[in-house]
């Protein structure tokens, strides 16, 4: 009987045993999905914070490319061209000329840059109307303006340098993620 007994006794004391070990292992599945649960939302957000910081840099960069070009358009809009010109005639016993004589200065603000600067273009006197387009050709500080074929190609250039600055800074990004 006394087996009996020590088999009653020992019974319980092993389901228990077997019970705690069966909880213990249940409980450790629970954590480690937990811990897989924690380290996929963990993912995401360091995914998500990688995106925003670079998409913050990009803003933050085309910020200040934006706000140089404004200033330097400011800057250019400081400087302007005074231009005066008066007519010259040149009378001699062979010939009579008529000329015009353009005199441009170049300005920043109220400062004078250089110097007056003068040309001298022969006028005939039937040539009264095209005075202004003379005095344009000739001038060394007016802008000449772009044509639209020539601007389309210089915003096409544009846009061709951006996009490949892009593709280089996207790469280097792609290379920062992988080895960090």
């Amino acid at each position: 009987m006394q087996i009996d007994a020590l088999l009653w006794i020992l019974l319980p004391v092993l389901i228990a045993g077997g019970s705690a070990l069966l909880s213990f292992y249940i409980m450790q599945a629970r954590m480690e999905v937990a811990i897989a649960k924690e380290r996929e939302v963990l993912a995401e957000t360091r995914a998500e914070v990688r995106t925003t910081r670079s998409t913050m840099e990009e803003r933050v960069k085309a910020t200040e490319q934006e706000a140089r070009r404004r200033a330097l358009d400011e800057f250019m809009q400081d400087f302007r061209v005074e231009e005066r010109h008066y007519f010259r005639e040149n009378k001699s016993v062979a010939s009579r000329q008529k000329s015009m004589v353009l005199q441009e200065r170049l300005y920043f603000r109220n400062i004078p840059l250089s110097n007056w600067v003068e040309h001298e273009m022969l006028v005939e006197e039937d040539m009264a109307e095209n005075i202004q387009h003379i005095a344009k050709g000739c001038s060394i500080f007016s802008t000449k303006s772009l044509s639209e074929d020539s601007k389309a190609a210089v915003s096409r250039l544009l846009e061709q340098a951006a996009a490949s600055a892009g593709t280089a800074q996207l790469a280097a990004a792609l290379n920062n993620g992988h080895s960090g």
